[in-house]
């Protein structure tokens, strides 16, 4: 088939709820993907923070291979597999938590997390402790429970009522977050660095008033690291590098280099919380997606691997902040995680990137984000930020 054809085939039978451009890709290696004409384009959206190890990664195929020799595509959550019980351990070993639960994605991960602090508060007797506060400019998913902690009139609307008793406070606003606090909250969810959002770190500051109000209030304190996790800010978890630990964790896009999964890690007070058959799911915690993310977690979690994720997103940073364009506000991040503000919509941009054999994304209307896989060389990093230059000096 060629590239009309499949995407007239698409179109015929694919519910139509995504814009997508005008080719079809067709094979990736490294940082560059390949469409059915040939044509290449330098990938500075790794499936939205998902292909951390880029395309054609020789280790994933191996433990790809590994994971299906077993002839086990599926056993459920019935039965023990030594995979996500080794997968377990590691994030546990790499992180603050002492007990981890497998989701699929990253909005039912976050759901997950709010149902367990739910559990917790009526655990401990508290029946009318079950609000959660989220932030302004925040997304945890397009889910009843994460799209209601999701403050997106154009999310929300179509979809509502949605799960009730989420509150909202302004992000990297301590007094705000105050405000909002009393003994009916249950959870305090937050992104370290917020991605759909528009690119915004928190600030240490805010972060550790956060845990500290979560400790007044015995409330639970949930770090959305969906699309922050994982390496992508230059630690192994996002909160490594502000000192604040959460009391969960939620981790998704790049946990398996590209397969399905997510995982919820908690302190040992919320797993005590939690009792047979209050939470499951048929499809977490495979054989294969597990294999495959202890493979991804121990290559990303080793220090030379971040410590050059953290030099290669000093350069693309540094590299934007030098461009000479009337039309750019901002350029912030962490890590392989930078948003560009600009004074005009990025849609343009992101068309002309096609045109250019560049890929990027928004985040927001006004934001160009760079999230590209972590492997990606300094070189590509240089040619990446050499397209938007001129890109930008047409607009």
């Amino acid at each position: 088939m060629n590239t009309q054809e499949i995407i007239s085939l698409e179109q015929e039978y694919v519910l139509g709820v995504y814009s997508r451009p005008p080719f079809v890709i067709e094979r990736g290696r490294g940082s560059t993907l390949y469409d059915t004409e040939g044509n290449a384009y330098l990938d500075c959206v790794a499936g939205i923070a998902v292909n951390a190890l880029g395309y054609d990664d020789p280790g994933i195929a191996q433990a790809i291979q590994e994971a299906v020799s077993s002839g086990v595509l599926h056993a459920s959550n019935l039965y023990h597999t030594a995979p996500h019980a080794r997968l377990a351990k590691l994030l546990c070993e790499t992180s603050f938590a002492d007990k981890v639960h497998f989701s699929l994605t990253g909005a039912d991960a976050n759901e997950g997390a709010f149902k367990f602090a739910r559990r917790y508060a009526r655990e401990k007797g508290h029946n009318d402790k079950y609000h959660i506060l989220a932030f302004s400019n925040a997304f945890h998913g397009r889910l009843f429970g994460s799209l209601a902690a999701t403050p997106r009139p154009k999310y929300q609307e179509p979809f509502q009522p949605l799960m009730p008793g989420v509150r909202f406070a302004e992000f990297n606003d301590l007094e705000s977050a105050r405000a909002q606090m009393d003994e009916g909250v249950c959870a305090i969810i937050v992104e370290p660095v917020q991605g759909e959002g528009g690119i915004y770190p928190a600030t240490r500051e805010f972060l550790q008033g956060l845990r500290d109000l979560a400790d007044q209030y015995d409330a639970l304190l949930i770090f959305d690291e969906v699309q922050c996790g994982v390496g992508r800010t230059g630690h192994l978890w996002a909160y490594q590098g502000y000192g604040v630990e959460p009391d969960i964790l939620t981790s998704a896009k790049p946990l398996a280099g590209g397969l399905p999964i997510g995982a919820i890690l908690m302190r040992q007070k919320v797993a005590d919380a939690m009792h047979k058959g209050d939470h499951a799911s048929t499809f977490a915690g495979g054989p294969v997606t597990t294999h495959v993310a202890e493979y991804v977690v121990q290559r990303v979690s080793d220090p030379d691997f971040l410590a050059a994720v953290q030099a290669k997103g000093k350069l693309l940073k540094e590299l934007l902040e030098e461009l000479n364009s009337p039309h750019i506000v901002e350029v912030r991040g962490q890590g392989l995680m930078v948003g560009m503000e600009l004074d005009i919509d990025t849609g343009p941009i992101v068309a002309e990137g096609y045109k250019q054999g560049l890929i990027l994304v928004n985040a927001g209307p006004n934001v160009l984000r760079f999230v590209p896989p972590l492997t990606i060389s300094e070189d590509e990093i240089k040619q990446v930020v050499d397209k938007v230059d001129a890109i930008l000096q047409r607009m």
